[in-house]
């Protein structure tokens, strides 16, 4: 399957033509003379992940340039960053965006249930749109890899049984999407099924809370964000960590710094069972206070963000473009950079909301109490 996410293309593509078709509606809409004239300027507010902050930075001021010269409006897109988790959390006590876009599509009908249940309303996160992937990898040091043959956690798991001395780390799942991604696929290989295909049986599962146990009694870090582990793995040496689950853009980020510090480069492993992909959906809330105005300046952000030349740009802050006519990038995503081409694993679809509500509870009770 071409880069692994083909099965998100049949979606991405009636995404764009929906939001195509909402953008005409709205501005054939507020064009029309029995309604207001069109507003001289406008604010939106653009709560989404921190990982893709220096893509998201380097191009909403071309959109804002870009919106005005179209519509003759001046548009504003407030950025904040933030957490996944975070930003639920935010959302549900005040903060009032107008789009979220967490890092992975598995936090929507976490936020739709936590809202229904403080507020008694339908779901704020209807529909969503991929704007970027990045699969959820294993990084470690080559020298260290190839002598143990890492292929996935479960190696882990026996390198730990074997008695040999390694440094295992990855970002908190009660903080960081991506550290939520790894501990899901460490309860989804040691249970032997894919995380759809989890029960909250299997995650209670007293082997399989011993295999995750062992795999994370080797861990010296649980940090807030992915983008921690890589520079700190590149600034401090294969001694401080030696193996780390992130997002693969953060191997990417660091892998050639690490080489020329340390002689040894940082080097994404894809997990031979499978992994997730981090699809950075873009959700235009369904919430009272979003106008129609916004939506429309939403809808039309979207259309910018996926654009080839800005989905081909995404590329160098290490994201596979969600655009399936934008090629990837061979002087970007090569071995040299310690990543592969293509995706070379399958592609689990995620958990049910009450497995992921279990993964997180049970990790509790299997983690590293001494980090």
């Amino acid at each position: 399957m071409r880069r692994g996410y083909l099965l998100f293309f049949t979606g991405l593509i009636l995404g764009i033509l929906i939001a195509s078709i909402i953008s005409s509606a709205y501005f054939a809409t507020m064009r029309s003379p029995t309604t207001q004239g069109m507003p001289s300027s406008l604010e939106i507010v653009f709560l989404y992940s921190s990982e893709k902050q220096g893509w998201i930075e380097e191009v909403t001021p071309e959109f804002e340039q870009w919106f005005r010269e179209r519509f003759g409006i001046e548009v504003k897109v407030k950025l904040i960053a933030a957490g996944s988790h975070e930003s639920i959390n935010m959302i549900l006590h005040g903060l009032k965006p107008t789009i979220w876009s967490p890092a992975s599509s598995i936090w929507i009908p976490y936020l739709n249930s936590r809202w229904k249940a403080m507020y008694g309303k339908g779901d704020i996160a209807r529909e969503w749109v991929p704007l970027v992937f990045s699969p959820i990898v294993i990084a470690g040091w080559e020298s260290f890899v190839k002598r143990y043959k890492i292929q996935c956690f479960m190696d882990l798991y026996k390198l730990a049984k074997q008695g040999v001395r390694f440094r295992w780390g990855h970002p908190d799942p009660r903080l960081s999407n991506g550290g939520t991604m790894v501990v899901i696929l460490e309860f989804a290989e040691a249970a032997g099924k894919s995380p759809d295909e989890l029960t909250v049986e299997d995650v209670t599962d007293p082997q399989v809370m011993e295999i995750v146990r062992t795999i994370e009694s080797r861990a010296v870090m649980y940090g807030k964000s992915t983008g921690f582990f890589g520079a700190w793995a590149a600034d401090s040496g294969p001694t401080a960590i030696t193996f780390f689950g992130v997002y693969e853009n953060i191997v990417l980020e660091n892998s050639l710094r690490a080489l020329r510090k340390w002689n040894d480069r940082l080097v994404a492993i894809y997990p031979s069972s499978g992994t997730l992909l981090s699809d950075h959906p873009f959700v235009i809330l369904d919430a009272e206070w979003v106008t129609p105005w916004q939506k429309f300046v939403a809808s039309q952000y979207l259309y910018f963000l996926l654009q080839p030349d800005v989905q081909y740009r995404a590329q160098k802050h290490g994201f596979r473009p969600a655009n399936p006519s934008v090629p990837l990038d061979p002087q970007v995503f090569n071995v040299n950079r310690g990543v592969l081409y293509e995706i070379p694993c399958r592609i689990f679809k995620p958990p049910k909301g009450e497995v992921l509500e279990a993964i997180l509870s049970v990790w509790e009770k299997v983690k590293n109490p001494g980090v």
